[in-house]
């Protein structure tokens, strides 16, 4: 495995870079996301990821793949997920096909054997090729280790896993390499860039968490919203854009069973440019509201709050 780090004129030659190569591929991110991406590729150390849904946890490592023209490889967890559909399962057809052809050509096979230990040992020369490379299927976490230039690897939800699956990524996690008990150790070539994202719905191990970095990526105060939203919504007016801005800061402000997410807002900035809107008014932020608020009792409450929010919105961007 090569443990190098990457150097010279690369994309990951600074934090300045990775920022300024995000930002190319669509994600503007804060410094400290930046350096969390610079550190995991010199450090070959995986990044857990945490924070609340919505905020772009996923989307950062589709926008690093995007960035560095690697492969993008997604398991995404979930209760029960085990070994065979995150690491590697034989092709069961495929041996079932050779046992046949082997069956048909047994003569063929044993030769001029006179006893049958002579007749079993050439039997289990053959018994050994059915559980060989040729009749693995990788799956996402066998995958991410035989891509020759490299790949991101992006464990989805690691926390929706069971704690079983957890300690069975610790090998991969910590050397790049996973053991195959018929065949043996296969490690990477060039270690993927790892990233596993959590919505901490369960607590993960220590064992985990000391392997990886750690980057929380919480809701973005007014400014970095702003050009998150401008990136992702090109041709938005300005004077609306605050007024967006402004209008969910102060949502999230209020007591919801759930507060709008990143990707809720850049939602409602689509549906905004839609309706030709200019000016938040109450009766439009009424209507659209099911947009940024996914429980019914969250929306009732919200629309108690309208004209002072859609008020300061107004007054934020200078209209009022």
């Amino acid at each position: 495995m090569n443990d190098a780090p990457p150097h010279g004129d690369t994309p990951l030659r600074s934090i300045d870079a990775v920022e300024h190569g995000l930002s190319q591929a669509g994600y503007i991110a804060s410094r400290q996301i930046s350096t969390a991406i610079y550190m995991a590729r010199h450090l070959n150390k995986p990044i857990l990821v945490e924070g609340p849904a919505g905020v772009g946890k996923t989307e950062l490592a589709k926008s690093v793949a995007a960035w560095l023209k690697l492969p993008l490889i997604r398991m995404q967890c979930y209760e029960g997920l085990d070994e065979s559909k995150a690491l590697y399962e034989w092709k069961y057809g495929k041996q079932l096909l050779y046992t046949q052809i082997l069956k048909d050509k047994i003569n063929a096979v044993i030769g001029d054997a006179d006893t049958l230990t002579a007749a079993l040992d050439k039997l289990h020369a053959f018994g050994d090729v059915f559980f060989s490379p040729q009749f693995l299927e990788p799956r996402p976490l066998l995958r991410s280790l035989q891509e020759p230039g490299g790949s991101v690897l992006l464990i989805d939800e690691i926390d929706k896993s069971d704690q079983e699956f957890e300690a069975f990524l610790l090998e991969i996690l910590s050397d790049y390499q996973v053991t195959i008990p018929e065949i043996g150790t296969i490690g990477a070539a060039v270690p993927p860039i790892v990233l596993l994202t959590s919505n901490s719905t369960r607590d993960l191990g220590d064992a985990l968490k000391r392997r990886c970095l750690h980057l929380h990526i919480g809701f973005p105060d007014d400014r970095l919203e702003a050009r998150i939203i401008a990136s992702r919504v090109p041709g938005i007016d300005a004077s609306l854009l605050k007024q967006l801005v402004s209008f969910v800061q102060a949502l999230r402000g209020l007591d919801l069973k759930k507060v709008p997410s990143v990707s809720e807002t850049i939602d409602w900035a689509r549906i905004l440019l839609l309706l030709h809107t200019s000016v938040l008014e109450v009766d439009l932020v009424r209507d659209t509201l099911n947009v940024l608020l996914k429980f019914e009792a969250d929306i009732e409450a919200a629309k108690r709050q309208l004209a002072g929010l859609t008020h300061k919105a107004r007054q934020d961007a200078g209209l009022t």
